[in-house]
């Protein structure tokens, strides 16, 4: 099979050959589901802003062959925009606010990449993502380090064992000694670490990647597939750095290839260590390093856990969870797409599934695969793919799909919002408007609505200022309305629970005036103060105070 770009694919000669257990490859025929399933590599990039994230995806899908000239996240007017920021906010701040599905083909293997925001005030859409892959890329910045978006984006990875592959970008900048960084990788995440490429220099002085397992040398203006060497000692790395350098960089290597672990496939697979690449997404290195790992090594669609039992990707009947709703990708036809992880089996177009929530059948009519904002029918998908569905409001996020089970999902967290306001119309007769607006932007986790029991204004929350701004932006762009926001009544936000169902009817009778339900209709309480919160739950030991709330699909 030949890929995209047509060169050939990587054998097992890839980056990490001998460097540990090579990952098994699909036995039987394509379109056998074991084989299907094998080939499949569902993954996400994680990173503090500005850290390359990006640019590293499209640099991904320029390797891939899925797309002839890679963007650059801000764009002149003679370069084109990247493809995974298509929303008119992404491309005027430079930024990525919404959560990218892009499905292409390398070496045989069909990956499903998520490209999530990186800021901070986005974090609600990432950690949903980071339910639907089964590994990640972390991207850090050479000059930088771990930084604290990384750092909290690692932890959501651990708590589910998603294996990492570290990325140590833009070496063609000022930056840290690589041996400075693998020890802050370990010291800071707890990681064991084994590098796989070295980089030749850095900053002024770059001269491209030394590959420790394949002794290989990729110089900058050269072939991409680079040239064979006898080693660290040969005299080709004369040419490349000065005599001072030099001879700094031939004892890290010796110490590196004394000291450093090797790469254990287990071990990764398992989250307890992460193989090291060096490089520049911008000038192109490390990048298809990246590709082999994930083909040779990246684990394949992983089992799901649901509510009675583990959901094997490799059975015959169809599931799939919704993680994430997005209204209005085609502005002209305002659509809404649910973006659905296939869990098990193979969804092929046409067949109908039951959603499990409504315990209702629907047709499953016109699946697709996306590429940022365009789109392609789907005639089949296998478990690990992610698939939209043209929704009309049927599908939530946290919503199972299956082929009759009653299956409950696990997993997917709403946080309660950090900023909580009211939306002001300019123009009151546009007031129905604004309601259906909010409701589908609430579905599509954009924020969260909350609507008080007492028939006053609904209440929208958010995890940072920049959704408000999302917000705005998109009521304008998208539904035609003049919004501004007033302030909430109220301070905070926690779901309330209790194995006691009368207490619950209790409380919320007792404080009805700071009661409000979810997209879900689960009770809220809209606490005025933090003060407030403290001293009503000091009040009401049979009430469960939550601030996370599990989304699940029934």
């Amino acid at each position: 099979m030949h890929m995209q770009d047509g060169s050939s694919p990587p054998d097992d000669s890839g980056p990490l050959a001998g460097a540990g257990t090579v990952a098994a490859k699909p036995t039987g025929k394509p379109g056998d589901l074991g084989y299907e399933i094998a080939r499949r590599r569902t993954f996400a990039i994680i990173s503090h802003p500005d850290a390359g994230k990006t640019t590293l995806t499209e640099k991904l899908l320029l390797f891939g062959g899925a797309i002839q000239l890679a963007g650059q996240v801000k764009a002149k007017k003679d370069r084109r925009s990247t493809r995974s920021d298509w929303m008119a906010i992404e491309k005027n701040r430079g930024i990525s606010v919404v959560t990218s599905v892009m499905t292409f083909e390398y070496g045989g293997t069909v990956f499903n990449l998520l490209d999530t925001p990186g800021h901070e005030d986005f974090s609600d859409h990432t950690y949903r993502t980071l339910t639907a892959v089964d590994s990640a890329i972390m991207v850090i910045d050479a000059a930088r380090g771990i930084e604290a978006r990384t750092l909290k984006l690692f932890e959501i990875c651990r708590l589910r064992d998603i294996p990492i592959i570290t990325f140590v970008n833009k070496m063609d900048r000022e930056a840290q000694e690589p041996l400075d960084l693998l020890h802050e990788i370990e010291q800071t995440l707890a990681l064991d670490t084994a590098p796989i490429v070295w980089p030749i220099g850095s900053g002024s002085t770059f001269r491209g990647t030394y590959d420790l397992a394949q002794k290989r040398v990729r110089r900058l203006d050269q072939s991409p597939d680079g040239e064979p060497v006898s080693g660290y000692h040969d005299p080709i790395f004369e040419t490349l750095l000065d005599e001072n350098d030099l001879g700094t960089w031939r004892e890290e290597i010796e110490l590196v290839e004394d000291a450093a672990k090797d790469f254990d496939v287990e071990a990764f697979r398992q989250g307890t260590l992460t193989p090291v690449f060096f490089g520049s997404a911008l000038k192109n290195f490390g990048v298809r390093d990246l590709l082999d790992a994930l083909v040779a090594h990246a684990p394949p669609p992983r089992d799901q856990r649901a509510a009675t039992r583990t959901v094997e990707a490799d059975e015959k009947k169809m599931t799939g969870i919704v993680f994430k709703i997005q209204a209005n990708m085609d502005p002209n036809h305002r659509d809404r797409i649910a973006f659905m992880r296939v869990c098990s089996g193979k969804l092929t177009r046409g067949m109908r599934a039951k959603l499990v929530r409504t315990g209702k059948t629907m047709a499953l009519t016109a699946p697709q695969f996306f590429f940022a904002q365009d789109r392609s029918l789907a005639e089949e998908a296998f478990a690990g793919d992610v698939v939209g569905i043209p929704n009309r409001g049927l599908l939530r996020i946290g919503d199972a799909l299956t082929e009759g089970e009653d299956i409950t999902f696990l997993g997917i967290p709403n946080f309660a919002p950090e900023i909580l306001r009211r939306v002001r119309l300019e123009d009151a007769i546009k007031a129905r408007k604004l309601k259906d607006a909010l409701q589908e932007m609430a579905e599509e986790g954009v924020v969260q609505l909350f609507t008080p029991i007492d028939g006053t204004q609904p209440v929208v929350g958010v995890i940072g200022a920049l959704q408000l701004d999302v917000l705005v932006d998109r009521l304008t762009h998208e539904y035609g309305l003049d919004a501004a926001y007033d302030p909430a009544p109220c301070d905070t936000v926690r779901w309330i629970t209790s194995d006691d169902k009368t207490a619950i009817k209790r409380f919320v009778e007792r404080y009805r005036a700071n009661i409000a339900k979810d997209l879900d209709g689960d009770y809220v309480y809209l606490a005025p103060s933090v003060y407030n919160l403290s001293t009503t739950s000091d009040r009401h030991d049979e009430i469960k105070f939550v601030d996370i709330k599990t989304v699940n699909s029934s």
